[in-house]
């Protein structure tokens, strides 16, 4: 399988003309009978061998992070007071010794088990990134590096007592996500995987919204629900911010066919849940079936038609994905309410899976209709709308 960052570099080296590119991708849209970017391709698995140096990356990785913890147990050896007998009772002082001996190890265990991920993910990467080009070691590779930087951050905090306190808690894992967003930054310099880029902006939005929390929490000395309820919202907010950028990405390739699709593709699939949960969460849908109203329930089915639309306007599915088991949560009431208790998930599953594959199957002409609708100036923004060849 032969990905379109194949293709293009098959181009510019001369083995295949542009003419003969672009005769092949008008081919592949006729047998598909969808235009190839509507398809949202992106590299995950090349062979099973992708799957065959996974397994082996997955190992690697847990043997660094085993050695870590081995490194952190022989740094902080800790005495078990629950096998004194069953006659001993540890005193209060001896559970207290031993409670902060067990948070030192841990936090011991989280800096060296991350930094050791980290450090083993980086030569691999080298090897099976750099030269072999492969995707999916490649993906677990890039987030082993930057979440063993953010875990080893993270240890630093724990093992100075950071934590303890919310606000200077959250300071730390603001500076864990500046230090992942800065690994993702020098990691993209040097390999340019696709999904670095959501990864560094997952972090960025970390560290914004824990220096805010990190605010809350100290100077204005807001109680935990307000906080909570802020949360919400910052995480609404980043989650459109990241929108707006992976919106960048696909302006720039508005068909599809080079890298920074593949960029706006997991961009796009870190923004949807950050958009989708605090908007979700807010109509109680989180509370469960049981406590959803019939006008939250409607309410949850009339934002799901809105994702819809938005989906289909910008040609990305990931709204839809996320907003799912919302949705689910929803229609169960609704079957439940109206008395069709013993087929409520029946119901909901023919609805919601007649609905996805309705959609997918006329996927094509159901977007050219929505882009038709669209402002010119907007219509120049999104995705190019596809026409299939009859």
């Amino acid at each position: 399988m032969y990905s379109e960052e194949d293709i293009n570099s098959a181009v510019s080296a001369g083995a295949l003309s542009a003419e003969a590119a672009a005769a092949f991708r008008a081919h592949m849209t006729q047998i598909r009978d969808m235009p190839r970017g509507d398809e949202e391709n992106f590299r995950l698995i090349n062979s099973f061998n992708d799957i065959f140096v996974a397994i082996g990356v997955i190992i690697m990785l847990v043997a660094a992070g085993a050695i870590g913890q081995a490194i952190a147990s022989a740094m902080a050896p800790m005495t078990d007071i629950w096998t004194l007998g069953s006659n001993v009772e540890p005193t209060e002082a001896e559970i207290a010794a031993w409670s902060a001996a067990s948070e030192w190890r841990s936090a011991l265990t989280t800096l060296f088990a991350g930094a050791l991920i980290a450090a083993t993910a980086w030569p691999l990467s080298e090897f099976f990134t750099r030269r072999r080009r492969m995707a999916l070691p490649s993906i677990i590779l890039l987030l082993a590096f930057v979440g063993g930087c953010f875990a080893a951050a993270m240890g630093i905090g724990l093992s100075l007592g950071a934590m303890d306190n919310e606000s200077t808690g959250a300071l730390f894992v603001a500076g864990a996500g500046l230090l992942a967003a800065g690994a993702a930054y020098f990691h993209w310099k040097r390999f340019m995987v696709p999904i670095t880029v959501a990864a560094g902006a997952g972090a960025a939005a970390v560290t914004v919204i824990a220096l805010i929390v990190s605010v809350l929490y100290g100077p204005l000395e807001l109680n935990e629900n307000t906080v909570g309820d802020t949360l919400l919202a910052l995480t609404f907010g980043m989650g459109l911010g990241v929108f707006a950028f992976a919106m960048r990405w696909d302006v720039s390739d508005r068909e599809r066919t080079t890298r920074c699709s593949d960029v706006a593709f997991w961009l796009h699939l870190l923004a949807a849940p950050m958009i989708a949960h605090p908007v979700f969460y807010s109509l109680g849908v989180m509370d469960g079936a049981d406590r959803v109203g019939v006008g939250s329930a409607i309410g949850v089915l009339a934002i799901y038609v809105l994702f819809g639309l938005v989906a289909l306007a910008i040609d990305r599915r990931a709204l839809l994905v996320s907003a799912l088991a919302y949705v689910l949560v929803a229609l169960a009431f609704l079957f439940d309410r109206f008395g069709a208790v013993e087929l409520t998930f029946a119901l909901t599953a023919l609805v919601i899976g007649s609905a996805l594959l309705s959609l997918s199957a006329f996927w094509t002409p159901i977007r050219n209709k929505v882009v038709a609708g669209l402002p010119n100036e907007w219509k120049a923004r999104v995705p190019v709308a596809g026409v299939v060849a009859g």
